[in-house]
């Protein structure tokens, strides 16, 4: 006997933009009804877009709030979203110098979101495919981008001219080069640093003026 059951209506929410990979979802229209009731925004598909790209911080931020980590999370690579943050390295807690970065880091096999507040209250940093260490050579890969918050948000992504992503020693830490100029430099006490445009990156200045003095420092890790 042919069932004589009335067809399921649905409603098909995608999003796509420049900053973030397209977003479909199929839902029941009456699901639609029942989120744009229970919802207290003009937009109940951003509300819930912004849900998703909200990462689970396993410790509070100092440098980052949550519009910082919502932008942020929207450029990191597929590979990481959904992982939880956990911060590894902070000035706060740890104190000031590259060797504790490095040794807090040593354990770790995933990437690394490193950010920068300086003595202007600005706050900038870089994504790194691999932890940082001691290292004589370049390490790293075209996933690697710097970022500020600096007036606006802006990613810097690879620009395809060098390889120079990430180097370090036990006198500085250097991100992004070419011309002996750093896309972000940090000296061994954690506490100078300077940012130019470089071409690995053909990025802005991430600060207000290229040499800085560093206010605070977190390192998170994503697994």
């Amino acid at each position: 006997m042919r069932s004589h059951q009335k067809p399921l209506e649905v409603k098909i929410l995608y999003r796509a933009g420049t900053d973030q990979e397209p977003y479909v979802q199929i839902i029941t229209v009456e699901e639609a009804k029942r989120r744009k009731s229970t919802c207290s925004y003009n937009d109940d598909e951003d509300e819930e877009q912004t849900e998703d790209f909200m990462p689970d911080l396993k410790h509070k931020s100092l440098l980052l709030d949550d519009t910082h980590v919502e932008k942020l999370a929207h450029r990191l690579p597929a590979r990481v979203q959904g992982y939880p943050w956990h911060l590894v390295y902070s000035t706060q807690k740890h104190g000031t110098s590259l060797k504790t970065l490095y040794r807090n880091l040593s354990s770790l096999d995933s990437p690394v979101l490193l950010v920068v507040k300086d003595m202007d209250n600005q706050v900038f940093g870089v994504y790194a495919t691999h932890p940082f260490r001691l290292s004589d050579h370049y390490y790293g890969t075209g996933e690697t981008f710097l970022f500020t918050f600096n007036p606006d948000f802006k990613v810097f992504k690879w620009s395809g001219e060098n390889s120079y992503f990430i180097s370090g020693d036990t006198n500085s830490l250097d991100i992004g080069g070419g011309g002996g100029r750093f896309g972000l430099w940090l000296d061994s006490d954690l506490y100078h640093g300077r940012s130019n445009s470089c071409s690995t990156f053909n990025n802005d200045i991430l600060s207000k003026k290229e040499d800085f003095i560093v206010q605070d420092i977190e390192v998170w890790a994503f697994e």
